[in-house]
């Protein structure tokens, strides 16, 4: 299983919830540009570095409120290097360099410009995207009802070198690995999915800009 994660969740914290509180601590810190405390809760759990305010409308994440704010390029490095993804985008459609641009911090333009490791024309990528929806969507929507996740963006798998990512659902006690297994004209995403309290759950999807196909299921 891959350590690079897509971050779904974005309901509103529970009051008893210690890892939504800190989640909500994190989203304080960085609408405020507190980045000491950013950086110290980031230290402690690097995976909220994409994570938006729970219950949050804008789905700002740290980098967006980096950018809006005007941080120094050390900062928005530092983020980047705790695994911020530069093409993530909130609510607006807009990535972290696009918030910046909108609000005229041009020290901020070229660190902020993303980095991709792997192309994928960019109308095929949504196509692709939104076929991979369709299935996650397929196996949450009815035992999960309430879900309220957002779903992966998959133009974060371009930034990494290793284009894998895992996509935890809770209450599925499972969820998604997925890879890009080529790219370009042909681009491909393998996407695998599982309960891990249902045996026998597993299934294994190939999507492409022109649909998705089951290609295994009974395994896990």
């Amino acid at each position: 299983m891959t350590d690079v994660m897509w971050d779904g969740e974005i309901k509103a914290a529970e009051a008893d919830n210690e890892y939504g509180l800190t989640r909500l601590r994190l989203a304080d810190a960085a609408k405020t540009g507190d980045w000491p405390v950013v950086l110290d809760l980031l230290g402690g759990d690097r995976y909220l570095v994409n994570s938006s305010r729970p219950g949050g409308k804008s789905l700002y994440a740290p980098l967006h409120q980096a950018a809006y704010n005007g941080a120094s390029a050390d900062v928005v490095n530092h983020l980047i290097r705790l695994g911020a993804f530069r093409t993530l985008r909130n609510a607006r459609g807009e990535r972290a360099l696009d918030v910046a641009q909108r609000r005229g911090h041009r020290h901020l333009q070229a660190v902020l410009a993303p980095v991709l490791h792997h192309q994928v024309p960019g109308a095929e990528l949504v196509k692709m995207q939104a076929h991979f929806h369709a299935v996650i969507r397929g196996r949450i929507d009815e035992p999960l009802a309430d879900h309220g996740l957002r779903l992966p963006q998959l133009a974060a798998l371009l930034e990494l070198e290793r284009p894998h990512m895992w996509f935890p659902v809770p209450g599925m006690c499972g969820g998604f690995s997925y890879w890009l297994e080529s790219g370009g004209a042909a681009a491909r995403l393998v996407a695998e999915s599982w309960s891990r309290v249902s045996g026998g759950s597993g299934q294994r999807h190939e999507i492409t800009p022109q649909g998705s196909e089951l290609v295994d299921e009974g395994f896990v």
